[in-house]
């Protein structure tokens, strides 16, 4: 099962943003979206989510339309955060998070218990009862981090199940942003299909089982990190010389600008 884009382009304001891309997000792999400003990724990843309707071509997930999803049934599925989670009520951490599990219907008991344990994998379990609004931008991100997960926390009657991060590290200091990849591989390593963008090609290059490289609109290469991070393809796209070494523990591909 997978989130597969067939031949899909975006026409909006008089601007092309995406061009004739074809995509598959297969369950159980970290996919990663790179590129430079104003490449297509976010909108891409609204077009693969349904935030946005294609002006051609049609995205499936699970071998169904996304046009014929229910909306419940869907949210079983697909969790997506966004670059920008807006909310600006003085709800409390847990509440915010418990948000994520109203599409399983499973109860407050279990609610409650998935909304601390997804609190405590992205190290906030101090915030449960801080309020939102009176938060720290990265302390906002890892609550909202902890929603998404919250609400593909337990499985669903619905197929495999797939978790889409919009630049998910923007806020985060290294320590958790190594914590944010080691989340992603877990969760992978469960059978969720991750989709994210990350601007920093070697955590891209850390996590990703298939890297994406979107270049005005369209898919200048996809495949592993090896395959696709090549000095010359760094400099065609994000016009940067680099040097492109091994990294010295983790042996995937390293970019020194």
């Amino acid at each position: 099962m997978s989130i597969v884009a067939n031949n899909i382009s975006l026409h909006l304001a008089g601007f092309d943003l995406l061009r004739n891309i074809d995509l598959s997000v297969e369950a159980g792999q970290v996919t990663v979206l790179v590129g430079p400003n104003g490449a297509g990724k976010s909108s891409l990843l609204k077009v693969l989510t349904g935030e946005l309707n294609p002006s051609q071509g049609s995205v499936s997930l699970n071998q169904l339309e996304l046009s014929q999803w229910d909306i419940q049934k869907k949210a079983t599925v697909l969790a997506v955060l966004p670059q920008h989670s807006e909310l600006n009520f003085p709800f409390t951490a847990t509440e915010v998070v418990g948000l994520g599990c109203i599409p399983h219907a499973t109860g407050y008991a279990v609610d409650q218990q998935i909304t601390a344990d997804a609190l405590q994998l992205v190290d906030a379990s101090y915030l449960q009862r801080r309020l939102y609004t009176q938060m720290s931008g990265g302390e906002k991100q890892r609550v909202q981090l902890a929603r998404v997960l919250a609400q593909i926390w337990s499985p669903s009657d619905f197929g495999e199940q797939f978790l889409v991060l919009d630049e998910p590290t923007a806020a985060f200091d290294l320590a958790h942003q190594q914590m944010t990849l080691s989340i992603v591989k877990q969760f992978a390593a469960r059978g969720v299909g991750v989709l994210m963008v990350l601007h920093d090609l070697n955590l891209a290059a850390r996590c990703a089982d298939n890297l994406v490289v979107v270049n005005g609109g369209s898919i200048e290469a996809c495949g592993s990190p090896a395959q696709v991070l090549t000095e010359h393809l760094v400099e065609k796209v994000f016009d940067v010389k680099a040097t492109i070494t091994r990294h010295p523990i983790t042996d995937t591909p390293l970019v020194i600008a």
